[in-house]
């Protein structure tokens, strides 16, 4: 678990500073979790979401630091962590429905299935935002135009991380950056909606 960990263009060796821009753009998620904080008011789901968020910034921020197997492993359950609160709470603050927890679950199976296809939690997430927009459209809920910009947004970040190794020849600090930036505004977005929806 403390193997070291050279998975992006921007890393050519070991050490704290190794990551600068991958780690500088961590700051993206602590903006997102300090706006969502603010906008909650006091609410606890907004404050959930915001800890949840804040979560995948220490993760994220300590991984590209440290850049060792224990560390990304800690990423993935913080940003695991955040998909399955937010797909637990979706259900009853946009449905109304008394058991919405069994999404969590059943978001994990989607997970186990998509890892077979090579994509794992990321396809699921973005598969779990087009399936929030396509509910509320079929609702007619003006809302999912929030989650369908969403999703457009993580397709984009989701393209930018997967094309990292493979630009590093001609953009040697690589994309992977772009996708802490894309995410932060991310996870802003879908947890604002949350928190307004929410509201008395």
């Amino acid at each position: 678990m403390t193997d070291y960990v050279d998975g992006y263009c921007e890393r050519v060796a070991p050490g704290l500073w190794g990551e600068p821009l991958n780690s500088l753009s961590n700051l993206a998620f602590l903006v997102a979790a300090v706006l969502v904080w603010r906008l909650a008011d006091g609410a606890r789901t907004g404050r959930l979401l915001a800890g949840s968020i804040g979560l995948v910034f220490v993760a994220s921020s300590v991984f590209h630091l440290v850049a060792t197997r224990w560390a990304a492993v800690g990423d993935s359950v913080a940003i695991l962590v955040f998909v399955l609160v937010y797909a637990a709470l979706f259900p009853r603050v946009f449905f109304g429905w008394r058991y919405a927890w069994l999404a969590a679950p059943a978001f994990l199976v989607l997970t186990a299935g998509t890892a077979l296809l090579g994509g794992g939690l990321y396809l699921a997430a973005l598969i779990g935002l087009g399936t929030f927009a396509a509910l509320l459209g079929f609702r007619r809920d003006a809302d999912w135009t929030h989650f369908a910009v969403a999703g457009a947004l993580f397709a984009l970040s989701l393209s930018l991380r997967t094309v990292d190794r493979d630009v590093c020849d001609y953009v040697p600090v690589g994309t992977h950056f772009l996708w802490h930036l894309l995410n932060g505004l991310v996870l802003y977005l879908v947890s604002r909606a949350m928190i307004v929806r929410n509201r008395p």
